[in-house]
């Protein structure tokens, strides 16, 4: 087993749809133990069935806009396993009419929490949970190519996406002198809750399928088996980078 032995904290679950839910259980399946964070007593209802199921060890509220409870769970990581291994971070949220019609109409309050939520909560949970990490451990966070390209009502998330990536750089620096290491996966389009608030989503996903080099649309198991990959030993040389899972879409021109 690849992570045997190994602790994986993973935050952004939402239902068995997610992709963090896929890493999650194809992680389990290789060895590792596994704690979820859930975001106040409506999300606890959906991810304590699905950490029972997985058989996680704990989960733990945490809003990842909010310092302290960062903090707090750092502290109930800290005692219950005192160290990981592994992070996974699958969050992101953008206002849903930020979500369709012109970028250039985006809020400054609609820009900040894309901004905030989607990237600068990385940033936060690197910094916390720093003292945590082995020498080893791996960080995992998961973009899209709306970040580098213009995608219809992609929007503030395709801008906050690109913060994301731009982020992953500097703290593989920052971590890499204590041999940390840390990576995005840009996956393709995926029928999860978070895609579903995008506008014109169906037709995102219809031209994966007919016009990827793969003439498909990726799963969750084949973005979980590159999180795998880079969770595990076999990516020891791997930080930094961004690496695209979407059926060799994002190589194409015109």
């Amino acid at each position: 087993m690849l992570l045997q032995g190994k602790k994986a904290l993973i935050f952004g679950v939402a239902n068995n749809k997610s992709i963090a839910y896929g890493i999650a259980k194809l992680f389990k399946e290789q060895g590792a133990s596994l704690a979820f964070n859930y975001l106040g007593e409506a999300l606890k209802k959906r991810v304590e069935p699905l950490s029972q199921e997985l058989g996680g060890d704990f989960i733990f509220d945490c809003d990842v806009t909010r310092d302290e409870q960062i903090e707090q769970a750092k502290e109930l990581v800290l005692e219950k396993w005192g160290q990981v291994d592994i992070l996974v971070h699958s969050v992101a949220f953008a206002q849903r009419e930020d979500l369709k019609g012109r970028f250039i109409d985006t809020s400054r309050e609609g820009f900040s929490l894309a901004l905030d939520v989607s990237a600068y909560s990385l940033v936060k949970l690197c910094q916390v949970f720093e003292p945590l990490f082995i020498e080893g451990a791996s960080i995992i966070t998961l973009s899209y190519y709306g970040a580098q390209k213009v995608i219809k009502n992609y929007n503030v998330m395709g801008v906050a996406k690109a913060a994301l990536e731009a982020s992953v750089r500097y703290l593989a620096v920052d971590l890499g002198e204590r041999g940390v290491r840390i990576n995005a996966i840009s996956a393709g389009p995926i029928k999860t809750l978070a895609a579903s608030g995008i506008s014109g989503f169906k037709t995102i996903f219809k031209t994966i399928e007919e016009k990827s080099p793969l003439k498909r649309n990726v799963t969750q198991e084949d973005v979980a088996k590159t999180a795998l990959f880079l969770a595990s030993d076999l990516g020891s040389g791997v930080t930094g980078e961004v690496i695209f899972v979407d059926s060799g879409y994002n190589i194409l021109g015109i």
